[in-house]
């Protein structure tokens, strides 16, 4: 698709070349990989995208900051959110305000910062390139995480939250050198970014089934789900956005709800809002 063109906006966009610029460049350096190679790169890579999307994302940034589906001691949400940062997905201010934006207007066109009925590729990234200033501009899309809008510490991790990969580089290279920073950093990102993004995209437009008949069309997808620790049972999700775990059938594998758990075991997780107990057991 031509990134010039986005597909059928109801209002007139203009094209971020900075933004291409930067995620062209990231993703550039992600295909140096195979001159890069080792067994233990790999590895940080996997443990990092588990890290920073499991827990930083999908825990923190999803189901504890964006719907409150549980509590954590103050300390301990700072921590998640700092780890949730370092996905490179934008500060917890942005993403929970567009998070929220997307619950409250799904797949509405205008209102929905990531609406699938603009097309798979909008849905999933172009509307980062074709930022509008709503959901892009802090003033504006604050108003929609105002919680997080009055900690102080959260404004400060939203403004410097791309800093942070500096540190997690040089503490890379230091461990295993420039494979270990084009592995851990850049692979790492440009993989969690497209599994995280499928999330916005393909749970809306393709295959997969419908447990609740929501006003949406969003989808449960098995093979999503695995790639984004349980946050595939999309459909699940959008019939009850605030309880805190995505999959609820024995089969929905949900790995961020498995953290959770063992945070509540350890005293760590309160409040843990659950399905529904007419729907909790068999089949929903």
């Amino acid at each position: 698709m031509n990134l010039a063109s986005p597909p059928a906006p109801s209002q007139s966009l203009k094209l971020d070349r900075w933004s291409v610029v930067f995620f062209a460049a990231v993703h550039g350096v992600a295909f140096l990989a195979p001159w890069f190679f080792n067994w233990p790169a790999l590895g940080i890579t996997i443990f990092l995208h588990w890290l920073f999307g499991s827990i930083g994302v999908c825990l923190g940034y999803h189901r504890l900051l964006s719907h409150r589906s549980f509590k954590v001691p103050r300390w301990l949400e700072y921590a998640i959110a700092v780890i949730g940062a370092l996905s490179l997905q934008g500060g917890p201010i942005f993403w929970v305000a567009g998070h929220r934006l997307h619950h409250a207007y799904t797949e509405d066109e205008d209102k929905d910062p990531y609406s699938a009925r603009r097309g798979f590729w909008w849905s999933h990234m172009l509307w980062i390139f074709y930022p509008k200033p709503e959901f892009f501009e802090y003033e504006r899309y604050k108003r929609y995480a105002p919680d997080l809008a009055r900690d102080p510490f959260y404004r400060w991790l939203n403004r410097y939250f791309l800093a942070l990969q500096l540190p997690l580089g040089g503490l890379l290279y230091g461990l295993g050198g420039w494979s270990f920073v084009i592995y851990g950093v850049f692979v790492r990102i440009v993989l969690l970014w497209h599994s995280t993004w499928l999330i916005n995209s393909a749970t809306h437009l393709w295959g997969g089934y419908r447990t609740f008949s929501t006003e949406d069309t969003t989808r449960n997808l098995w093979w999503a789900a695995l790639l984004t620790y349980g946050e595939g049972w999309h459909n699940n999700h959008h019939a009850y956005p605030n309880v805190a775990k995505c999959g609820w059938r024995a089969w929905e594998l949900d790995v961020t709800w498995w953290a959770i758990q063992t945070l509540q075991m350890l005293g760590l997780a309160t409040a843990v809002n659950l399905p529904p107990a007419t729907l909790s057991k068999g089949n929903p």
